[in-house]
C-alpha cells in the first residue's frame, strides 16, 4: 500500500529523549515547521523548560516524563497526545544510552538498562505507535546507529542493541507491508553527531573516550 504522509505543519509528533541531542534538535526544526509536539523524556524539568520556549516562539507541545523502558510509561504519552491532540501522526523512537567500557568489565546490570532504553524502548514505542497507526496511517521513526552494521570496541553491548533495533524495525516493516497497513517506518543510522550523548554514557574505562570529529556541529 502507498503511504501518504501529512505536511509537518499538520502533524502532531511523538518525539522521545527529546530533552537533549538529536532528539531536542527535531522537536525545534518540526515546531518552526507548525508541528505540534509531544515531548519525552526522563527529565522532566528540562522538557518543560523547552515546552516554554517552543510556546514562546508561537508552537504548541507538552511534555511527558517517561522512561521508555517501561511500557507503561509510552503508553501514557500515547494516551496524552490522544487527550491534547487527539491523536498523532509521526512517532519518533529516538531516546538511547551508551557504555563505555569492554565486554567483560561492564555489570550485567548495566547492561540490561540499556538494552531496555535502546531496543525495548524502540520496541514499545513502535508497537504502540503501530496500533494506533495501522488503520489512519502516519510514520514511525526509529533511531538507529551506524553502529547498527559495525561493531566497536568499548561499546560492544551498544552495537548489539543497534544491530537488535535494525533486525526490530526491519521485521517490522515487512509485518506492516504484509497487512497493507498505511505505515512509513524509517531507520536512521546516524554517525558520530556533536550532542552531549557520549559525556553522558557509563564509562568503566577511567578516561575520556576520544571521538572522531562529529558529522554535524550546530552553529
Amino acid at each position: 500500500m502507498a503511504v501518504s504522509l501529512k505536511p509537518l505543519r499538520e502533524q502532531t509528533v511523538v518525539i522521545t529523549g527529546a530533552s537533549s541531542g538529536i532528539g531536542l534538535a527535531t522537536a525545534w526544526e518540526a515546531a518552526r515547521r507548525g508541528a505540534r509536539l509531544v515531548l519525552a523524556s526522563r527529565s522532566k524539568r528540562a522538557l518543560d523548560d523547552i515546552v516554554r520556549d517552543i510556546e514562546r516562539k508561537g508552537g504548541e507541545a507538552i511534555a511527558v516524563q517517561a522512561d521508555v523502558g517501561r511500557r507503561e510509561d509510552l503508553q501514557s504519552v500515547c494516551h496524552a497526545a490522544m487527550d491534547r491532540f487527539g491523536g498523532f501522526d509521526t512517532w519518533v523512537n529516538n531516546a538511547g544510552v551508551s557504555i563505555w567500557g569492554r565486554l567483560m568489565e561492564v555489570t550485567d546490570e548495566d547492561n540490561r538498562r540499556l538494552f531496555d532504553t535502546n531496543f525495548w524502548g524502540v520496541v514499545h514505542g513502535s508497537t504502540i505507535a503501530a496500533a494506533h497507526l495501522r488503520r489512519k496511517g502516519g510514520a514511525i521513526i526509529n533511531l538507529g546507529s551506524v553502529a547498527s552494521d559495525v561493531a566497536l570496541p568499548i561499546q560492544g553491548m551498544y552495537c548489539a542493541s543497534k544491530h537488535a533495533v535494525k533486525g526490530f524495525t526491519d521485521a517490522l516493516r515487512l509485518e506492516m507491508e504484509e497487512e497493507n497497513a498505511p505505515i512509513s517506518i524509517t531507520l536512521i543510522k546516524p554517525t558520530s553527531i556533536d550532542t552531549p550523548f557520549p559525556q553522558n554514557a557509563r564509562n568503566y574505562t577511567g578516561r575520556e573516550p576520544k571521538l572522531p570529529p562529529p558529522a554535524y556541529a550546530p552553529e
